[in-house]
């Protein structure tokens, strides 16, 4: 019920918002760069970076920044780059953000511009593809850097542009990405009040928009369990204590605390075991066994919860068959959380921009996005825009991160006008 209100307050919010600002002019500039943008998108596409190593597409973007004649910061969590527009007024002050990394994946979709880009990913010989539509986050940002510097007199206030690296998570032995960006003290520096962020979707048509505030995207943290117990012949498994049937049943329990210890009306829980690893003989039985997972959440007390029953229940089935159960659940990303105030503050805008019937109120997702350490920073908004063609079937649209990903050009002219009028708006309220 708390949503549905919310969603009838944005509406109405909306009918305001367009009075405010001059969203027809926003239309306008947004259909004169259009072309560019594509053709940025192409570029960006055609020569894809990896997390941490997006030094080609960082100078291409802050060619463009400087071109426009903004205050430009480079080498910022590795290879970030952050503009910074000042408009004519004073005001407040909101981040504009949009990740630049590719994805190691070899890519099959037949398109002149296809990456041909191969590389070296721990150890292994692989492609490069932009397999999850940051390309396209690039491109939309730098249309709206490029209208927003032209309407400067219109800006009460600053808009920060934030070109994010390695979203997609950094080398093991390097930091990176959003936390980063946050723990170098950028929204410090620049008094950063809100962040604003979109992704693609492939599986979301052209000219939609979906959105959910409060926990939108899930916390991730991966975690391990080592089981150890008495290795054995394989003969005599009573002679061991056998690891191997300990973590089945281990794995087994985890998905009790899913099914028969989390509250799932609040929100969903994910306890997934992808890899075990024990043993080199068929007639050995191990002394030691490894399994890895990820978890995800949506609820921070919940999160503390499962995080306890996870420890509790490996280490109660491995001390029934007299093995031990080392349980480590390490740090990843946070609960994207969408701040239902500035959710309502902000999202009249892209109701008005997109139209209210392409605008969606949808479930969470239980991906993960590291913008989620900026929406613990100052209160966000994160939504999704449709990039899959309205004539496909979205049972036939290829998923984020596989070789067939694609993300139909229509849909970034919408993605550029909902940045640029998000910015127009929460300034025109905030200024001093």
């Amino acid at each position: 019920m708390k949503y549905l209100l919310l969603s009838v307050a944005i509406v109405l919010s909306a009918l305001v918002s367009a009075q405010s600002v001059n969203y027809e002019a926003t239309r306008k500039a947004s259909a004169s760069i259009e072309d560019k943008v594509i053709e940025w998108r192409h570029h960006l596409h055609e020569n894809p970076e990896l997390s941490n190593r997006e030094f080609e597409t960082a100078k291409y973007v802050e060619k463009h920044l400087k071109a426009l004649g903004m205050e430009v910061r480079t080498g910022v969590a590795y290879t970030g780059v952050i503009g910074i527009l000042k408009g004519d007024k004073p005001g407040g002050v909101i981040a504009l953000r949009a990740d630049m990394d590719a994805l190691p994946v070899i890519e099959k979709v037949d398109l002149p511009y296809a990456s041909k880009v191969k590389t070296t990913y721990l150890g292994k010989d692989v492609g490069v593809m932009h397999a999850c539509g940051h390309d396209t986050h690039v491109a939309m940002l730098m249309g709206a850097a490029e209208i927003l510097s032209a309407r400067k007199a219109e800006i009460a206030g600053t808009v920060v542009f934030i070109f994010q690296p390695a979203e997609e998570g950094a080398p093991k032995e390097e930091g990176g990405g959003a936390k980063m960006i946050v723990e170098e003290g950028i929204f410090d520096d620049y008094k950063i009040e809100t962040a604003f962020g979109i992704h693609i979707n492939s599986q979301t048509p052209v000219g939609q928009v979906n959105y959910k505030p409060g926990g939108a995207m899930a916390a991730s943290n991966p975690f391990k369990i080592t089981v150890k117990g008495k290795q054995a012949h394989g003969s005599a498994p009573w002679a061991s204590v056998d690891p191997v049937v300990a973590a089945a049943q281990i794995i087994l329990g985890l998905q009790t605390i899913v099914s028969r210890q989390m509250d799932l009306t609040r929100e969903p829980v994910v306890i997934t075991v992808g890899k075990i690893e024990g043993g080199v003989r068929n007639n050995i039985i191990p002394n030691e066994v490894t399994m890895i997972g990820t978890i995800r959440t949506l609820d921070r007390k919940m999160k503390a919860e499962v995080f306890e029953r996870i420890k509790k229940t490996a280490t109660s089935i491995a001390e029934s068959s007299g093995a031990e159960a080392i349980v480590e659940i390490q740090d990843g990303t946070l609960i994207t959380y969408n701040d239902p105030e500035i959710t309502r503050r902000l999202m009249p805008a892209v109701v008005a921009t997109a139209g209210e019937d392409n605008v969606n109120l949808v479930r969470p997702i239980t991906g993960a996005e590291d913008f989620s350490y900026y929406a613990a920073k100052v209160p966000s908004l994160f939504v999704f825009l449709g990039g899959m063609d309205p004539a496909m079937n979205r049972a036939d649209a290829p998923g984020h991160h596989t070789p067939d990903f694609r993300v139909d050009d229509r849909g970034l002219r919408l993605g550029v006008e909902i940045y640029t009028n998000i910015a127009l708006d929460y300034l025109s309220g905030r200024t001093k």
